[in-house]
């Protein structure tokens, strides 16, 4: 029995097939396909096989991660879309917040609207808070809404419809109308892609599920046929934000819950992984050719936010991109990768991304088209690869091309090639650091507290000058460390979270109604985790509720009692949502009534296949080292012994610096550092003085 894990990155696709008996993995790194990245899937999937000597037939489930819905939203490349909405709210989706994210900026860039102004039309039709019916649906304006939107070429409509939250019917009928006219057209509703309070971030939701479900049906209904005519029969599940998986129907209904599939992905991984050497204050960093990303791991589980924004006009400026109503690990995607772009501003400063060379055509040393200088051209110059083995050594680093590429850069600064490339080092490490700093602070929480597990094609690379500029003094580096994300999907249990506005003061509160809400939520969670795993899923129902104080504009999520709701209730609920009030803000308001805005349910069923238990050598045999590197940190240059990651033992000590090799990444161990291979396979590094004091306990042992 093995289980294949398709990652799909910005400039590689990760393929990882896992034994679920014996725990052994074996991974490829293919170079995405932007342009038809289901092709990179299968040339990857048939690479891997082919070296393996593995049959297909052997798969019992695939599990999938992509950028793709991602990138789609950010680079405006989704279907043409249109939106039907109640009369006079045509404009919902520009009037915003009415807030701006930088309020003594006069020349503010707002990001733009999915749907241009002449694609959003209106319906005669108007719903009070409640649900109840102030204007009937008039089905006339609904059809000539419609007509006017397939003329003008549209192929996917939202319909949002105000207060459909609390009364679908409308939504629905408009739905069941425009069918019969346009069965070719995709529909998505706000009722069932977002039924949510606030009717800007319901739209906007709603829109950008529009705007990548055709992508979505296509992409996916082309993968599953790919797979098929591969001969693998397994079904295939999809990653969804919040780090669990659905089925591909599911996924087609609802792509929008997909966005950041990849990244929570490397949030689960890293939390296993930490896990096993325990640690469970984590850091998750995962670097890779396009972006970096960052979750903070608190006591063992990552941070799951209801809110995301998504193509910020300042990368890290809260209100400054499009608000989506989908459930999120929270992390941080920063504009730094191995593919980043490095060039002198205006004032002849060196900067580093977030223009990307992308997989297309590359870093200059992939000599695959690429001239500008990156962050990989720099690392081969710095020593900090080997041209012969990168990737697994599916492909060779070009040095010379890496020199021209960053040459041109030294000479417009009239440095030398180490400096610029020692440089281009600096400035991107400090770059993510900056960014790490600000998200852990707004987290509540000072960096020194945790460590930092990394991963990624370049996590291991630049781990250690990351947390050396974060103050942090322990970095993890698991196995197979460049495909960590990947093996993350392996992890994944089958997710499903439901929210219902309800809008009730908690004093008075109708318990059995209340109770009777979540069980109509929970009855829905079951039957898609049903679908996902089968009849006989173990489920795990966890009840949450969006509390505040009666007169407050936003909401506090809260952890609620499993139920069933009582009289007695009440006051549980209180205290709950008053501890996390206290904890937020640092104080609890003497009076004040509480009210109960949305309710959530989370559903998780069993993992899809046995435990992750990768397999790692507990001895070794042969020498480590394979040969030496003259790398260089900062302005020395050292001989630095280079060292096979499958040849290392548990309870290998190694004295910084040092690079170890393996198949799809490289770690980097400065000078200072210390590190340990533990039994659990990963390695385990103390820098600065913590690595001083465990090297001299070492020696003395």
């Amino acid at each position: 029995m093995s289980a294949l894990a398709i990652d799909i990155g910005g400039t590689f696709t990760d393929i990882v097939l896992y034994d679920e008996t014996t725990g052994r993995f074996a991974a490829h790194k293919e170079l995405t396909t932007p342009a038809d990245p289901a092709s990179g899937v299968v040339a990857g999937i048939q690479h891997l096989f082919a070296r393996e000597g593995t049959d297909v037939s052997g798969v019992t489930r695939v599990v999938h991660a992509t950028t793709l819905f991602t990138n789609a939203l950010i680079e405006r490349r989704g279907a043409a879309t249109g939106l039907i909405t109640t009369a006079g709210f045509r404009d919902t989706l520009e009037i915003g917040h009415e807030r701006k994210y930088e309020l003594y900026d006069l020349h503010l860039p707002l990001p733009q609207p999915l749907v241009r102004r002449a694609l959003r039309l209106e319906a005669s039709e108007r719903l009070a808070p409640d649900g109840t019916v102030e204007i009937p649906l008039d089905a006339a304006s609904v059809l000539a809404a419609a007509d006017a939107l397939v003329a003008q070429g549209v192929e996917s409509v939202a319909l949002c419809f105000l207060h459909a939250y609390a009364n679908p019917a409308h939504e629905q009928e408009a739905a069941r109308l425009i069918a019969e006219r346009h069965p070719g057209l995709i529909l998505s509703l706000s009722s069932e892609v977002a039924p949510q309070i606030r009717e800007f971030d319901r739209s906007s939701t709603t829109v950008a599920n529009a705007y990548v479900k055709p992508l979505a049906e296509k992409y996916l209904n082309r993968l599953s046929g790919d797979l098929a005519r591969l001969g693998i029969s397994a079904p295939l599940f999809m990653m969804l934000s919040n780090g669990g998986l659905t089925h591909v129907d599911e996924a087609k209904r609802v792509p929008v819950q997909l966005l950041e599939s990849g990244p929570a992905a490397g949030a689960l991984s890293a939390t296993f992984f930490g896990g096993r050497s325990d640690c469970r204050d984590l850091l998750a960093f995962d670097l890779g050719g396009t972006t970096a990303k960052l979750a903070l791991v608190n006591d063992g589980e990552p941070l799951v936010v209801h809110r995301f924004e998504a193509g910020r006009e300042r990368r890290f400026t809260a209100g400054s991109g499009l608000p989506l109503s989908i459930s999120t690990i929270e992390l941080i995607e920063i504009g730094a990768g191995g593919g980043s772009i490095a060039a002198h501003d205006a004032l002849g400063l060196l900067k580093v991304g977030p223009r990307s060379a992308s997989s297309v055509p590359g870093p200059a040393c992939y000599a695959r088209g690429g001239t500008e200088p990156t962050v990989t051209d720099g690392n081969l110059l710095l020593g900090y690869l080997d041209a012969e083995t990168f990737a697994g050594g599916t492909m060779r680093l070009s040095t010379e091309a890496a020199e021209r590429a960053v040459g041109r850069l030294a000479e417009e600064a009239g440095l030398s090639l180490p400096a610029v490339a020692g440089g281009i080092h600096a400035v991107v490490n400090e770059t993510m650091a900056a960014a790490a700093r600000v998200h852990v602070a707004e987290q509540g929480h000072d960096p020194r507290d945790f460590a930092l597990l990394v991963t990624g094609g370049g996590g291991p690379l630049h781990g250690c000058d990351l947390a050396r500029r974060l103050g942090i003094s322990r970095v993890i580096c698991p196995p197979g460390a460049g495909v960590a994300s990947a093996l993350g999907l392996l992890l994944a249990p089958a997710r499903v979270d439901r929210v219902a506005t309800v809008a009730r003061r908690l004093e008075g509160l109708d318990w059995t109604w209340l109770e009777g809400a979540y069980a109509r939520l929970e009855q829905e969670a079951r039957a898609v985790i049903a679908a996902t795993l089968g009849d006989a899923a173990d489920i795990t129902i966890r009840r949450a509720a969006d509390l505040r104080f009666v007169g407050q504009g936003y909401e506090l999520i809260t952890e609620m009692p499993a139920g069933p709701y009582g009289e007695g209730t009440g006051g549980a609920i209180r205290e709950a949502f008053l501890a996390g009030y206290e904890r937020v803000f640092s104080r609890r308001p003497a009076v004040g009534a509480v009210e109960i805005i949305n309710i959530r349910v989370a559903a998780t069923g069993g993992a899809a296949g046995n435990r992750l238990d990768p397999a790692v050598p507990r001895t070794a045999s042969g020498d480590p080292r394979t040969g030496t590197r003259r790398v260089r940190f900062g302005a020395s240059e050292h001989m630095a012994p280079v060292l096979d990651r499958r040849r290392l033992a548990a309870g290998t000590q190694i004295a910084g610096p040092a690079i170890i090799e393996e198949a799809m990444s490289t770690l980097l161990i400065p000078p200072a550092a210390h590190a340990t291979v533990e039994a659990s396979g990963n390695i385990d590094i103390l820098l600065g003085q913590p690595a001083a004091r465990a090297a001299e306990q070492h020696e003395h042992a």
